[in-house]
C-alpha cells in the first residue's frame, strides 16, 4: 500500500530537476520489461534507419566525453541507465546511445544522424552544450501532424513524441548580446522533406532525430526514468504509450558535446550517402 506521504514525496522527486540520477526501481512492476542492453542494441540495429556505425575508438571517445560532462555537471549515476549523447559539430551531427554503469565500461547501443541548430538567421540558435535532464518539470507532448506555414510537418508525423528539456540559454546571431533563451526539444521531423537532411545542421536549435529512433526511445522508455516513476507511484503521464515496454534501467539524460575535427569522419557520411540500417 502506498501512503499519502509517500505519494507526496514521490511527486516532489519527479517534479524536481534531477541533479542526481535515481537508481532504477529495485522491484520492477509487471510493466517493466527485463530486456538486457544487448537486446536493446539488437532492436536498434533492426529498427533504426538511417543509422551510423562507429568504430571502437569513437565509441570509447564519446563514452568518455559523456562521463566527463556528467562529472562537470556534478551528476552521479546511482544505477545503470541509458544516456543519449549528441555531437553538434557541423561535420558530425550524430546521436549515440549508451548503457552507462558506475565503475564499469559503458556499452555502446547504436548511433544515428541528427540535425542540430544552424545560426545565421533570425530565431535560429546553436544547440547548447551540456547535460539536460528529461523530467516532468517540462512535460513532453505529441505531434499533431499538422503542417506549418511552409507546408512542413515540423514535429514529424502525427503521434511522434516531442521530448522537452526546458528553456536554455543558447548562442544566436541576430543581436549584439549574441545569447538568448530558447526551448530545447528533441523530436522527429518532416519524413518527406527534412529527414533526408539529417546529418547536417538544419534546425532552429532543437535536435531532430530519425522517426525510427524517436519510436525506439519512446516504446522502450529509454529516457523515461522520471515518467515511469510517476506512473508507478502517482499517476501515468498521458504522453506515455499504452503499448510501451519500458526497460529496466531507463535513463533521463541528454548530453550535447562538440568534438574537435578538421574533416568529416568516414562513419558519419554526408546525408546523400547515408544508407538505411547497416
Amino acid at each position: 500500500m502506498i501512503r499519502r506521504n509517500d505519494v507526496l514525496r514521490a511527486t516532489h522527486t519527479w517534479m524536481m530537476a534531477g541533479a542526481i540520477a535515481v537508481a532504477p526501481l529495485a522491484c520492477p512492476g509487471p510493466t517493466w520489461a527485463q530486456v538486457p542492453p544487448d537486446e536493446v542494441a539488437r532492436a536498434f540495429r533492426q529498427e533504426v534507419s538511417p543509422a551510423l556505425v562507429l568504430p571502437d575508438d569513437e565509441r570509447e571517445r564519446y563514452a568518455n566525453l559523456a562521463l566527463q560532462a556528467l562529472q562537470a555537471a556534478g551528476i552521479i549515476l546511482l544505477g545503470p541507465q541509458y544516456v543519449l549523447v549528441v555531437d553538434r559539430h557541423v561535420k558530425v551531427q550524430a546521436a549515440m546511445l549508451f548503457w552507462m554503469r558506475l565503475g564499469a565500461p559503458s556499452l555502446y547501443i547504436g548511433a544515428a544522424p541528427v540535425s542540430t541548430g544552424r545560426i545565421g538567421r533570425f530565431d535560429h540558435f546553436e544547440t547548447p552544450m551540456g547535460v539536460f535532464a528529461h523530467n516532468l518539470n517540462n512535460p513532453d507532448f505529441r505531434a499533431e501532424g499538422t503542417k506549418n506555414a511552409n507546408g512542413i510537418l515540423g514535429y514529424g508525423a502525427k503521434g511522434m513524441r516531442v521530448y522537452d528539456f526546458g528553456w536554455q540559454q543558447a548562442r544566436q546571431g541576430w543581436t549584439k548580446e549574441g545569447v538568448s533563451t530558447m526551448r530545447l526539444q528533441m523530436h522527429a521531423t518532416d519524413p518527406y522533406q527534412l529527414e533526408t537532411r539529417l546529418g547536417t545542421p538544419q534546425s532552429k536549435g532543437c535536435i531532430r532525430i530519425p522517426a525510427t529512433l524517436n519510436q525506439l526511445i519512446d516504446r522502450l522508455g529509454l529516457l523515461d526514468a522520471d515518467y515511469e516513476l510517476a506512473a508507478d507511484l502517482v499517476s501515468t503521464p498521458w504522453v506515455l504509450r499504452r503499448d510501451r515496454t519500458p526497460v529496466y534501467g531507463a535513463g533521463r539524460y541528454l548530453i550535447v558535446v562538440e568534438t574537435l575535427r578538421d574533416t568529416r569522419p568516414a562513419w558519419s557520411p554526408a546525408p546523400s550517402a547515408v544508407k538505411g540500417t547497416p
